[in-house]
């Protein structure tokens, strides 16, 4: 079997970089048993550069510096690459025209993820910058699936769990109760969890309601086109 070489673009946090490594990993073995993993680079980011320059709205360098990296995972041979976050995807449809390698999205992911189960009206979650931006409501809007926000009062807590918290793979009961409090107050079919450390804290287990880890279904899509016949 011929495997296209992953390239990741991750260290927005370091711990869902982690996790995206392990899930694919993981994922091959669950499917073929043996340990012919595809060949796999990463290439990390400044996090706090990254995280300023999304906090002061600086959308030219936010951009320049994701092709930056996108560019250096090209250099380091991958075939394809995909962002080991949520935030960078708003601005993929930009800069989507000049990328030198296929990319893998997690708003597409999502989308047909959501469309499988019927769903039509989803909370999404994240951080304020994703909570704030429109690229998922304008993402699932093609698939006919609504997509709702917080208000800001829980923008902020959300934000503050995983900033304060989860990115610093601190994981707490109190905080899981707390979550599932904001997100229960809201007339949805289900939960978008598009912060890839949010599965950190809840999981399908854990909320009577569909939960989508967009950490994992995103892995999964990656892992299929890593493995597919599809051509570069």
């Amino acid at each position: 079997m011929k495997k296209k070489k992953i390239g990741l673009l991750g260290g927005f946090s370091y711990t869902s970089t982690l996790q995206y490594y392990k899930k694919l990993m993981e994922m091959y073995y669950e499917r073929y048993q043996d340990y012919y993993y595809p060949e796999l680079v990463i290439y990390s980011l400044d996090f706090q550069r990254f995280t300023d320059m999304e906090n002061e709205r600086r959308l030219e360098d936010y951009k320049s510096y994701i092709r930056y990296g996108i560019d250096n995972i090209k250099r380091a041979g991958a075939d394809f690459f995909a962002m080991t976050a949520n935030s960078p995807h708003s601005v993929l449809e930009e800069i989507r025209p000049e990328l030198p390698i296929p990319v893998v999205s997690i708003v597409d992911a999502i989308a047909e993820e959501v469309k499988k189960q019927g769903l039509k009206k989803v909370l999404l979650t994240g951080i304020r910058y994703t909570m704030q931006s429109d690229f998922y409501q304008k993402g699932l809007a093609k698939y006919g699936i609504e997509v709702i926000v917080p208000d800001d009062a829980h923008k902020d807590e959300i934000n503050d769990i995983i900033f304060n918290e989860l990115c610093r793979d601190i994981i707490l009961d109190d905080t899981r109760e707390k979550f599932k409090k904001i997100i229960s107050a809201y007339d949805a079919e289900g939960v978008l969890l598009c912060c890839t450390e949010l599965p950190l804290l809840l999981q399908q287990k854990h909320y009577n309601k569909p939960v989508f880890d967009s950490m994992d279904i995103h892995c999964k899509a990656i892992i299929d086109y890593a493995l597919s016949d599809d051509a570069i």
